[in-house]
């Protein structure tokens, strides 16, 4: 069985990761079997699944293994780690980490845990999907590597109506068409609005674009709460539905990918804000 795999990409700070979480465990309590696939630097993406705890590196386990002189013991239980959700469901995490801050390339070490799991045979674990969460400034081809290798069949953007979040899904929307022109096959699906408040920016700007808006998850202070103390949002019954029914149309596919995305310059890009 291959795995589906989807790469979910937005600016620091808009709630990716804690959107990427709650994606995984819905999914997870629906039967799927789900790796979560940590991909950015501060490796935070599934401290939700696993009760605020931070799991182990990708990098910092290879290097352990390696400063012991014991490489070839190295093996797939010391780099994937498993969660229990309740209702007898197990969901599975993984962190590629990256280096101390200012201490080296945090593109680098995304492409080297890729290539880690990748020779450890990730295609062939029986999973029904691979949600990878990604830093969304694609500056480096490190952090552009579902798009670049095509390892990812579907890119979510997550955005708000904020301008950097906007600007962020923007560079992406480039990224793919150049990864496109070149034989890429990753395709950019739609746009997650989060913390809506209503205001109708994104609504322009994915007007603009040709971005889909796939969901809205509303601004709710009580979201932001259980966010910061590292708890999923399915006791929210709101939150809960949303979930649920975007796992629904991702998995039935009951969405129409663009057939072409057209990013925007700078300056028609400024004036979506007026």
């Amino acid at each position: 069985m291959t795995p589906r795999l989807i790469a979910i990409y937005g600016k620091g700070g808009i709630g990716k990761s804690f959107f990427t979480a709650n994606l995984s465990a819905k999914m997870a309590l629906k039967g799927f079997r789900v790796l979560q696939l940590g991909c950015d630097p501060k490796h935070d993406s599934c401290n939700a699944l696993f009760d605020g705890r931070s799991l182990p590196t990708i990098g910092d386990q290879w290097r352990l293994f390696k400063d012991a002189g014991r490489e070839k013991e190295l093996r797939v239980e010391h780099l994937i780690f498993k969660t229990d959700l309740g209702r007898g469901t197990t969901l599975f995490g993984a962190e590629l980490g990256g280096p101390e801050v200012g201490r080296g390339c945090g593109g680098r070490g995304i492409s080297f845990g890729f290539g880690l799991l990748e020779e450890m045979g990730m295609a062939d674990w029986a999973l029904n999907y691979i949600v990878m969460d990604f830093l969304g400034d694609v500056v480096c081809g490190g952090f552009a590597t579902p798009i670049a290798k095509s390892l990812a069949e579907e890119i979510i953007v997550v955005a708000s109506h904020d301008r950097m979040s906007l600007y962020s899904a923007n560079n992406l929307a480039r990224a793919v068409n150049y990864f496109q022109s070149i034989g890429g096959k990753t395709r950019l699906i739609g746009m997650v609005l989060n913390r809506d408040d209503g205001s109708g920016v994104a609504e322009r700007f994915s007007e603009r674009t040709n971005i889909p808006i796939l969901a809205r998850i509303p601004f709710s202070p009580e979201a932001r709460r259980l966010s910061d103390q590292c708890r999923l949002l399915f006791e929210i019954p709101e939150m809960d539905y949303i979930f649920d029914q975007f796992v629904n149309k991702i998995h039935r596919r009951e969405y129409v990918p663009p057939e072409k995305v057209t990013p925007l310059e700078y300056d028609e890009f400024l004036s979506i804000f007026g």
